[in-house]
Parts: C-alpha cells; structure tokens; sequence
C-alpha cells in the first residue's frame, strides 16, 4: 500500500464508501464528492481493467472506452505490478456481472 496515500482523511473517506448501501446511493455520493470528469475518468480506468482482464486489444479498448494508449498502459501496470486492487474487485462480481458491462 503506498504510505503516501494512507491518512486519516482518507481513512474517513473509505469509511463513508463502505456505509454506503447500494448504486443509488453510490451515485447520490459520488456525484456529490467528484466532478462528472473524474467520475467518468474513474470510470474509465475500471472499464479499461476489465477489457484488460477479457484480453482485448489496446484498438478494441480504446475504441469502446475512449481511453488514450497511455491510459490503457496505466491501467495495464497497475494490473501487473500493482496491489491486486482491480484483481480482488473482479474475484467478488459475479461474473455474468463484469461480461453484461
């Protein structure tokens, strides 16, 4: 875990995601806390990690998602040399979940 990142205020932010209970009350939160353009580049990076996983092309994902190589390429090293965040979310979702996205 990167120590940089780990402090109280985020701490407490974490606690509030995990109160939260369902996607309506997602969006009700995350519309209040980020701007519809980090939201959507949030978004983004997910969708590029799964199509990732699926074993889509760099073509085949920027074309769906809109998302730069340099986007893609982000995602995929955090994918291969990151904290299995992406990986541990994927194991959880059913998934006929992740394949109907």
């Amino acid at each position: 875990m990167n120590k940089k990142i780990k402090t109280e205020a985020v701490d407490h932010l974490f606690e509030a995601i995990l109160a939260l209970e369902n996607a309506e009350e997602c969006y009700r939160f995350f519309e209040d806390v980020c701007t519809i353009n980090e939201l959507l580049s949030l978004s983004q990076r997910y969708e590029v990690a799964r199509m990732l996983r699926e074993k889509k092309t760099y073509l085949e994902i920027a074309e769906h998602t809109g998302a730069s190589t340099a986007t893609i390429s982000r995602v995929n090293r955090s994918l291969n040399y990151g904290n299995d965040g992406y990986d541990m979310v994927f194991e959880r979702l059913p998934q006929k979940k992740l394949e109907e996205s």
